[in-house]
């Protein structure tokens, strides 16, 4: 592979990535019923409008639930399997194993985003406690609609909050489910886009 291909592989991870990352953000915004009027709520809609505003029409939102913005996700990871496939010169395989490889792409970023979400609450529950920062404030309306049943389930244990453990060990097992499916159906990560 020469430094060209190299580079508009590296280009093309990251364009697709970030707007992937955009879209199951927008997608995990409605699913937490999280606020539209945040600053980063309207700059992750507008950025994300363009395809989704169509998308509806066809596939409109269901309480909670906007399959638009995760069909669009899993038709963005799967065009960036394309392109890779291309660009690394490799034959395409069947359609629906491409369109397959691309649901789990999706799913494993969705658990890897409430992973980094869980961790960057831990943190700042240390290091700013009661804060009013819109990003802080966006990460607790996202984890905590997860956090709270497995808090319920937990006994009280004097004010410390054990469920993020709890969480990890779901997310990591969730994460291995993933791993093996993938595995099994020949995914290579090099073409995962997103983290």
């Amino acid at each position: 592979m020469n430094a060209i291909n190299e580079i508009l592989i590296y280009l093309l991870q990251m364009a697709i990535g970030i707007y992937l990352l955009a879209m199951l953000m927008r997608f995990i915004l409605q699913l937490s019923l999280a606020d539209f009027y945040n600053p980063i709520s309207q700059f992750l809609v507008r950025a994300t409008n363009p395809l989704v505003l169509p998308a509806r029409r066809v596939l409109p939102a269901r309480g909670r639930f906007d399959p638009a913005s995760f069909v669009l996700a899993v038709i963005l990871q799967l065009l960036g399997i394309v392109a890779l496939l291309s660009l690394y010169g490799m034959p395409l395989p069947s359609i629906s194993l491409m369109f397959a490889w691309a649901v789990i792409a999706v799913l494993g970023l969705l658990v890897k985003i409430y992973f980094f979400a869980l961790l960057a609450m831990i943190i700042l529950s240390w290091i700013a406690p009661g804060s009013s920062n819109p990003a802080i404030y966006l990460l607790y309306q996202i984890t905590e609609p997860v956090a709270a049943p497995v808090r319920r389930l937990l006994p009280d244990m004097g004010g410390i909050d054990f469920s993020p453990i709890l969480l990890f060990i779901l997310i990591n097992i969730v994460q291995i489910v993933l791993r093996n499916l993938a595995m099994g159906l020949g995914l290579h990560p090099a073409l995962v886009m997103g983290l």
